[in-house]
């Protein structure tokens, strides 16, 4: 068994090779192409990913620091457990996932058991379905950009929300006799919840100048892994399609499918990198429904690009990336039978539009947009974990006043 096991990470490690000596031959033999591939990687991180998720980053390392995570995890363990067999902490990082996207659940809940705020069954559970793309991304980039239509934002964004949610309890039906544990507040009230935070971190003995500093530092490591990845994953993209013997095998692939060749160069791009993957898909001359199935799929998955971030964090702890990655392959494919479901009750009679309205994103830095962006995303960031904080509260009086009850 080690044996078949050792001989399966030999061949991906020669696969994973053969693929870099083919990218660094075409970079020598087209340095245009891969100048431009790597300038188009640099624009998408310096004008979407840095200030859409440097400002998460900071700030909930600053609450994770301050025991702001901790104490919610305390008041939201009463929903969290029975539903996903995850601490209240798992809230944190599900919740800023589904609002900022791609890589943030899988930074916060690695950092949750950096920090032993969840044991490492918890965060392995919690690894599978606190990790989604964002509203921005799919409302913005993908419906209204790409393909051209708003009408179209429920095929996209119902089923990707419903099929992570239904993945989680799905998650969490395993080792189900810890989800039915008798939750004991040992503090009488929301008072003492609040006083035992805050005497927990002073015992820590952090000062808030030394606190900030770390969080800058850990977030700024994080993003330009991040921006690395991103460019890598670009040059090898543009490069590996425009070889002609890929570009060759795709068309007739295609045509022994009898499906469009752009479709499927869309699904194979969306493998490695999504954003180009769903652009090519896209752009396919197919039905509507087939372009929302494989678009759904490719950012369940999230590619191979994003698989490689959320690693980088995960292979920091004991957490298991296999069991993320299987994940992020349901999370796809429940995606486009959600997809699926919705369009044929729904939207059988839509009509799609002649003209596509193709935004071109990401193709210069503009500073106002680039500052607009940051302010947006901290107040996005500090409304979100107020409305984590209120949610919390409630259903720590509700489950009180239930406890009281019966």
């Amino acid at each position: 068994m080690n044996s078949k096991s050792e001989d399966t990470k030999y061949l991906l490690k020669l696969f994973f090779l053969l693929i870099i000596i083919i990218l660094l031959i075409r970079v020598v033999l087209n340095p245009s192409l891969s100048l431009k591939s790597a300038k188009d990687g640099i624009l998408i991180w310096l004008n979407i990913l840095l200030p859409s998720l440097l400002p998460f980053f900071i700030i909930s390392e600053i609450l994770i620091g301050f025991g702001f995570v901790d104490f919610i995890g305390k008041l939201l363990k009463p929903l969290m457990k029975p539903l996903f067999n995850v601490p209240g902490e798992g809230a944190f990082p599900l919740t800023m996932s589904m609002l900022s996207g791609y890589p943030v659940g899988a930074k916060l809940t690695s950092r949750l058991r950096e920090k032993n705020l969840i044991t490492k069954e918890e965060g392995n559970r919690l690894i599978c379905f606190s990790s989604t793309s964002g509203p921005l991304f799919m409302l913005g980039a993908v419906s209204i950009g790409m393909l051209g239509d708003s009408s179209l934002i429920p095929l996209i964004i119902i089923p990707h929300y419903l099929s992570i949610l239904v993945l989680g309890l799905f998650i969490g039906s395993f080792n189900a006799k810890d989800k039915y544990v008798k939750i004991d507040n040992k503090s009488g009230n929301l008072w003492q919840e609040i006083q035992d935070t805050y005497f927990s971190w002073l015992k820590t003995k952090k000062s808030i100048g030394s606190l900030i500093t770390s969080s800058v530092k850990e977030s700024m490591d994080s993003i330009l892994i991040i921006g690395g990845l991103v460019i890598f994953y670009s040059v090898l993209v543009e490069t590996l399609f425009n070889i002609n013997l890929i570009q060759k095998i795709i068309i007739d692939f295609s045509n022994f499918l009898s499906m469009d060749s752009q479709l499927i160069k869309g699904i194979i791009v969306g493998f490695f990198e999504m954003t180009t993957g769903c652009k090519n898909i896209a752009e396919a001359n197919i039905n509507i429904m087939y372009k929302i199935l494989a678009i759904n799929f490719v950012i369940g998955w999230s590619g191979i690009s994003v698989h490689s971030q959320a690693l980088s964090f995960i292979n920091n702890t004991d957490l298991n990336g296999k069991l993320y990655i299987i994940s992020k392959f349901f999370h796809g494919l429940l995606s486009s039978a959600f997809g699926f479901v919705l369009y044929s009750y729904k939207f059988r009679n839509y009509i799609q539009p002649a003209f596509f309205n193709n935004i071109q994103l990401y193709s210069k830095f503009h500073l106002l947009n680039w500052l607009s962006l940051v302010l947006n995303s901290i107040k996005l960031v500090l409304m979100l974990n107020l409305y984590i904080l209120l949610l919390s509260i409630l259903i720590y009086l509700f489950s009180k006043k239930l406890k009281e009850k019966y």
